[in-house]
């Protein structure tokens, strides 16, 4: 703001700028950025398990079983396998191939068809067999589809 006498005369435009729309504007984002401050820096405490150097490498496991379970519901394991398996056939071989392998992997390759139910059942049949890493087989979608 410029002070001085009214009495000048001139009617030259006033050299000084006029700051307070600029204060008004910083104030607002000032208020802006406190407030969502706290939710930007909000977070969930987690302990992630930290790798170390000198850990022994982990010789990685082999191929996992492979289930198969068609539309209509059978059942056959192992990647070739054409043999139909009854729910509890699939469960004695689970529980002798974890016998054998403490650290079994059994990928479940179901029809897309294939009711839920029987799904659920091998689900269940490894549990018992006391498998607990269990993947599910896809497959990729060729390109132009």
């Amino acid at each position: 703001m410029a002070f001085g006498s009214m009495n000048s005369g001139e009617d030259a435009p006033m050299a000084d700028i006029n700051v307070t729309p600029l204060v008004d504007v910083m104030l607002v984002l000032l208020i802006v950025f406190m407030i969502t401050m706290p939710v930007l820096t909000h977070s969930i405490p987690l302990q992630l398990p930290t790798a170390s150097e000198d850990a022994p490498e982990t010789i990685q496991p082999k191929d996992p079983l492979r289930l198969t379970i068609s539309a209509e519901g059978a059942y056959m394991i192992g990647a070739e396998s054409t043999t139909e398996k009854s729910l509890e056939e699939v469960t004695a071989e689970l529980k002798q191939a974890k016998a054998e392998n403490e650290d079994l992997i059994v990928a479940i390759a179901a029809d897309k068809a294939v009711e839920y139910d029987f799904v659920a059942q091998a689900l269940q049949a490894a549990r018992e067999a006391g498998v607990s890493k269990i993947g599910f087989v896809t497959e990729t979608r060729a390109e132009g589809n």
